[in-house]
Order: C-alpha cells, then structure tokens, then sequence
C-alpha cells in the first residue's frame, strides 16, 4: 500500500493466479498462441505483397489489419509470458504502463477504423461490381488506411493521458496482467466518475462507428445476395463476405463487453478473460478465418511454396 496522495511511480502486475505447474501450461499455451499468431499474420502480409493476384482492395486491407493484429498481440503478450515464466509479481514503470495502454488502445481503434472501411469495401464489391475498380482505386485505399492509423493514434491521446493525470495513492498492484485502464482506475484516490464516463461514450463512439458502417453494409449485401438466382453464385457471393462478417462478430463482442460499459473498474476476472480474447485469441483466429476457405489465398499460397522450394532445390 502507498502512503495516501504519494502517485504511484511503478505498478506490479499479478497476472495469472494458480500453481507453478498451471502457469507453466498457460505459458506453453499462450506462447503457442502468440508465435502462431506473429507467423500466421506475417505470412498473409508476404503472400499478399508478392502474388499479384492478391493485389486487390480486399488483400490490401488485409495485409493491414494483419500487420495491427502482430502488433496488438505483441504490445502485451510477451510481458505476460514473462510473467508466467519468472516466479513473483513483474514491475513495469509508470511510463512504461502509459506507452502499453497507448499502444493498445490506438491500434486497436485503427483496427476498428479498418474493419469498418472493410465492410464498405465487400458492400461495392457485391452490390456494385461493375464500378467497383473506379470506386475503390488505389487512391481511395491508401487514403482509407493512413486515416485508419492517424485517427487511431490521435483519438487515444487525451483518454491515456486523462488516466495518467490520476493520482494512484491506493496501491501500485494492477490484479491483471497488462495495464489495464479498469485496474489503474481502482488504484486511483481521485473522483474518476467523469472520466470514466467520457471515456464510455468514446468507447461507444468507435465501437459503434465501425458496426453501423457494417451492419448497412451486410444489410445490403445480404438483400443483393438473396436475389441471385442460382445456389452456387450466392455461394460465391457469400464467401467473400464471411471471413470478415466472422471476424466482426468475434473482435466487436469481445470489445463490447470489454469497454462498452459505464463504470470501467467492474468485473476484473471477466475483464481478464475478454482482454485474452481480444489479445491472444482473436489475433491467433484471424489467418484461419481469412485463408482457410479463400481459395484464391490458397491458390497463391501453394505457387509461393512451390517458387520458393524451387529456389531452395536451385
């Protein structure tokens, strides 16, 4: 315990309770996680930059949202497996606590920007194929992406630093096992009411800002669908939308859960599992979700290996 109106100038992190035997097996299980994660996401990026038939608006955003998914992952989940490798509490500095969340909280927001552009994107494919090259030129995307990243960066500026301006005189032990927000508010001896609750509607506003884009995109693009008349080419039609649709419902409800909430200090064993999905579980998903039933992926996929064990044999 600190001493009352001393800030805190360092937090230990709990992580994980259980016995050494049981934070081995999380560890085993979370490094696994996250290498799959870093080496699935890396290769979508390669194949996607290389094989020309992927350089399309879809891929392209996909490269992007792959390369925010390593780094969302990577901002937090190596001091946790640290901490469940090393025996007692890990401290992490009060900078080093405000650069985490910062981190987290703007790529994630750039993620959100993204996926959101991404539904557009499956709406003028599926519903106005014919403009489709003319809308969504190159131009338009790369535009479409630096907003992503400078609005993701720019919008969590004043939240972080609203959360550090608090005195945390409580204690400096964060029950988690990154910096969360929620934590860092019950550490604090100030009135956080109004913070928290500005910080709710700015939830609200990204969150929510990424769902109405999609779900008039989806509401669209399933109306044009149904009116196909074969089976086969709503199929086709379909396919391209439900990697993304899949992604959406998993990253958004978790988040949902997660932020979306008035008082932000509720729940901390729940918030701990929420944080896993959105961290270690969804960025693991994500290559899966977008490659395994692509067949064009697939395609390009195969004839990179088949150049590359054509160079090796070379």
């Amino acid at each position: 315990m600190l001493a009352n109106h001393t800030s805190a100038t360092e937090f230990y992190l709990l992580g994980f309770p259980g016995s050494r035997d049981l934070r081995r097996v999380l560890f085993a299980t979370f490094f696994l996680f996250y290498s799959v994660t870093v080496m699935g996401n890396m290769l979508i990026i390669v194949i996607v930059s290389v094989d020309k038939r992927l350089h399309s608006p879809m891929y392209f955003f996909l490269g992007h949202l792959s390369v925010l998914e390593i780094l969302i992952t990577s901002v937090s989940v190596p001091l946790m497996l640290r901490g469940l490798l090393l025996p007692g509490m890990q401290v992490v500095s009060l900078t080093a606590c405000g650069v985490q969340l910062y981190l987290y909280l703007s790529l994630g927001t750039s993620e959100f920007i993204l996926m959101g552009s991404m539904a557009v994107d499956r709406y003028v494919a599926v519903c106005n194929p014919l403009r489709y090259n003319i809308i969504m030129n190159s131009r338009t995307c790369i535009w479409v992406v630096i907003v992503s990243w400078v609005f993701g960066f720019l919008f969590q500026i004043w939240p972080v630093y609203a959360t550090f301006h608090l005195t945390f005189c409580k204690s400096n032990v964060l029950d988690h096992f990154y910096c969360d927000r929620g934590q860092l508010f019950k550490l604090s001896c100030n009135d956080s009411r109004f913070t928290q609750f500005i910080l709710f509607l700015m939830a609200v506003f990204i969150i929510v800002g990424a769902l109405i884009p999609t779900i008039v995109s989806y509401a669209y693009i399933i109306s044009t669908i149904l009116r196909i008349p074969t089976a086969s080419g709503r199929r086709k039609a379909f396919s391209t939308c439900a990697s993304h649709l899949t992604f959406v419902v998993i990253g958004c409800g978790t988040c949902l859960f997660l932020y979306v909430k008035p008082k932000q200090t509720q729940a901390t064993e729940y918030n701990r599992v929420a944080s896993l999905m959105v961290l270690v579980v969804t960025p693991f998903l994500n290559p899966f979700i977008f490659t395994l039933r692509n067949d064009k992926f697939i395609e390009a996929f195969r004839d990179v290996m088949k150049r590359c064990c054509q160079l090796l044999k070379d």
